[in-house]
């Protein structure tokens, strides 16, 4: 099980992050209470093993901007979250994940965006990246994803990671609010959920 925790902006939390066993760290580069500094990103990237890869996380940026953070901080994967068409993320040349709203996508749309992996997250609410909340996951049978291909996102939390693993049966998990106390990332939760998540068996 692939886990992804995004929204990293201390070295504190990305060194648990790593250390706990985690396969992505996401650092925000577009508006959100969790946007980080390229120079900060930088400066814990550069403090990270080489086992976990680092992503960057876009709303809408321009193909020149993404490609000089990505070189800056080292990032690893890029993740569109903004209306960036499939002939935007064609020219990108890092591995991408493309990021869709529940309640904004559409099977062609699936089938045809030229990803790495689509991450599915539950609608917005003041910023692009989901609400913190958790969607009906029955919407995404209608939506015939390749599970390989799947990272699930949304109201993901320690406490309900293994349901959701095993009802939805993703490739990977992603999570930001729900290892947060007060807004903050808060260490325990974080090593709760990764080591919840990496434990939990996909049914089949």
């Amino acid at each position: 099980m692939h886990v992804k925790v995004c929204g990293i902006t201390t070295l504190e939390a990305a060194k648990a992050v790593d250390n706990t066993g985690a396969d992505f760290i996401g650092f925000v580069f577009a508006p959100s209470k969790r946007r980080i500094a390229i120079e900060d990103a930088k400066a814990i990237a550069k403090q990270l093993s080489p086992n976990i890869k680092k992503v960057g996380v876009f709303v809408n940026t321009s193909l020149v901007e993404i490609i000089e953070i990505a070189q800056t901080v080292g990032l690893d994967i890029i993740q569109l979250h903004g209306d960036e068409p499939a002939s935007f993320a064609e020219q990108i040349p890092y591995p991408v994940i493309k990021a869709f709203s529940i309640d904004q996508v559409s099977p062609d749309a699936i089938a045809t965006y030229p990803s790495e992996y689509l991450l599915i997250d539950s609608p917005g609410e003041d910023y692009r990246g989901g609400s913190g909340k958790t969607f009906s996951w029955e919407l995404l049978d209608e939506l015939h994803i390749p599970r390989e291909k799947l990272i699930l996102a949304g109201g993901l939390s320690p406490a309900n990671i293994e349901s959701a693993i095993k009802k939805v049966r993703p490739t990977g998990v992603d999570v930001s609010s729900g290892v947060e106390t007060n807004g903050k990332k808060d260490i325990e939760k974080i090593n709760n959920f990764i080591i919840n998540a990496k434990q939990t068996e996909r049914l089949n």
